[in-house]
């Protein structure tokens, strides 16, 4: 893997968030019911949508949501009509927005345009003033049945949210593409423990895309999955009513790059992990795989009458936490059920004994409950799991690089230059055989680049920092001062939409290599690999292939059979 950054570059680079496009404040307002989905339907960018009511993509139809496309929920009536999006068993939805024109779904009261006018209300009147968005598939689930009836939705009077594959589940079930979508002041609650969430997924299969998706200011949890086996990354839960990550029901797969912060005043666990509901014995066991999460709390120090446990895990549900940060929760780091096993009880100490619940190499910081491991772990065997060093979870500062919870710019989620995060040693290697993981080499959801800064609420609403990328030290080493004749000049356009020049010079015969990495370190493109005689040469780059984001393009010329001159430069891509 590629680590050589040149000190002097990095450093002397502020990296500023592009945000996300204004939405036009003249587009046509189109009121949505049920009866208007039918067949294939498309959503365009030039209309801002209103849901009335519960509308469902049903069986054999398919939604498509253009990139930067803006729908609303109306708020519920005295009659408590609820505004949601549900994508039934069969239905697709293709929402594919981009960093720049993000898919938003919100309260029909939110002018996306101004920042200020809903979140200068009370806490609670920015929540709950719509439903959320429901996807539903046929993957497998474990209850007895194995199908279940969505909550937020009255099973006696709609059949439609029933999930779940059933006697022959598809756990490659394909439901769409749902990417680059914020979704904001959601989770209306129409009845005792039947709140809907900010996006629901019930057995959602792994043929699903869900990735770059975030849920700000919901009522109830943020994300919430029923069974499934959906692999998904790039998740943000942002100041969610009750938890950040809940799942239940068999819920399994892999998942990358998950951060929440949770309200200082209102927020329950970072992550609710159930196993199963009828029965709690149900197969498939609860055992997803997370790796590179960032869970931060409503602060240490904060007062409330929620637990505000990083992690609970109950009813026989398994799961698995590597390479990841906790920090400041007013409660414990991990709560593990033990039930009396006399009783037949089911509980999730049983898929720790069982190997199906792992928290390894991870980053424990500020806990009101202590800084020991019998204080964050609240009992004999999670005490007992977070002292056996061979788990190499570490009890220390992540150094982020801010944490706020205020609209000032102080939250920036990326650990600082001396961040133990950055330590390469003590973490763990993605599973073995699995294609979904990216292979990075720092513990939580962010690097040196804050992949939420472009297209979420938290950067369009001031949460986010604008400070300049860390440096972690292993990445910085001397530049190459360059001979006479040698040059690297900056790109140009910079930033660029599709395609851009690289221009340089050689003063003697040299075998020329430029390529291009990300920000992972990652090589995603060779510009040239040839010989060159001396003099000034263009290249004109296509990116067409790539995201929008920073790269970095590496220029080494060796001559004579030694290495003349190497530089970087960073370039942004904005499609």
């Amino acid at each position: 893997m590629f680590r050589w950054i040149p000190i002097a570059l990095v450093s002397a680079s502020l990296v500023f968030p592009v945000l996300a496009e204004a939405q036009s404040t003249s587009n046509s307002v189109v009121t949505i019911t049920d009866a208007d989905i039918v067949g294939n339907t498309s959503f365009t960018s030039d209309n801002t949508y209103l849901l009335s009511g519960l509308v469902f993509v049903e069986d054999g139809e398919t939604l498509t949501i253009e990139a930067g496309t803006v729908i609303k929920g109306r708020a519920s009536g005295t009659s408590g009509d609820v505004a949601a999006l549900i994508v039934a068993r069969g239905g697709r939805i293709f929402a594919d927005g981009t960093a720049r024109n993000p898919i938003i779904f919100t309260a029909e009261a939110d002018d996306v345009n101004d920042p200020n006018d809903i979140l200068l209300t009370s806490p609670t009147a920015s929540r709950g003033l719509w439903g959320g968005v429901i996807i539903l598939g046929r993957a497998s689930i474990n209850t007895a049945t194995g199908e279940g009836n969505i909550e937020g939705i009255d099973a006696s009077t709609e059949p439609r949210g029933i999930y779940g594959g059933g006697r022959n589940p598809n756990d490659d079930d394909d439901s769409g593409v749902f990417r680059y979508v914020s979704i904001r002041h959601g989770g209306t609650d129409i009845g005792a423990n039947n709140e809907i969430n900010g996006l629901t997924m019930g057995g959602v299969g792994r043929g699903t895309t869900i990735e770059h998706v975030e849920v700000f200011y919901n009522q109830d949890d943020g994300f919430e999955w029923f069974g499934g086996t959906v692999n998904t990354r790039y998740l943000i839960s942002a100041f969610a009513g009750d938890d950040a990550f809940d799942y239940d029901e068999g819920f399994r797969g892999e998942h990358q790059f998950w951060f929440s912060i949770q309200d200082p005043f209102l927020g329950d666990h970072a992550g609710e992990h159930d196993g199963g509901t009828d029965p709690e014995d149900g197969r498939p066991y609860a055992s997803p795989t997370i790796m590179n999460a960032t869970y931060i709390g409503r602060g240490a120090s904060s007062t409330g009458d929620k637990a505000n446990n990083a992690l609970i895990f109950r009813d026989n549900a398994g799961g698995m936490y590597f390479n990841s940060v906790f920090t400041e929760f007013q409660g414990h780091v991990l709560s593990i059920e033990d039930l009396d096993p006399t009783r037949g009880a089911q509980d999730s100490k049983a898929r720790l004994e069982a190997g199906d619940l792992a928290f390894r190499y991870n980053i424990l910081g500020r806990f009101g409950a202590g800084s020991s491991p019998s204080d964050l772990g609240g009992d004999a065997h999670t005490a007992a799991l977070l002292a056996d060093a061979s788990n190499m979870n570490r009890i220390a500062d992540p150094m982020l690089q801010g944490i706020s919870w205020n609209r000032n710019r102080g939250l920036d989620p990326r650990p600082g230059n001396n961040s133990p995060a950055w330590d390469a040693s003590k973490l763990m290697e993605e599973p073995r055989g699995s294609r979904f993981f990216a292979d990075v080499d720092y513990a939580g959801a962010f690097g040196t680049e804050n992949w939420a800064a472009n297209w979420s609420a938290l950067a369009n609403l001031g949460y986010f920092s604008t400070a300049p990328a860390p440096i972690p030290p292993e990445l910085v080493e001397p530049g190459v001062d360059a001979p006479d004749g040698f040059s690297l000049a900056q790109n140009s356009p910079n930033p660029f939409g599709m395609t851009t020049n690289i221009k340089y010079a050689v003063s003697s015969t040299s075998h020329v290599l430029i390529e291009v990495y990300n920000l992972l370190g990652q090589r995603v493109a060779t510009v040239v690999n040839d010989i060159r005689l001396p003099g000034n040469y263009a290249e004109n780059w296509d990116a067409q292939h790539l995201s929008s984001g920073v790269y970095f393009y590496r220029f080494e010329a060796t001559a004579d059979g030694r290495t003349a001159y190497v530089y970087n430069r960073k370039m942004t891509l904005l499609k």
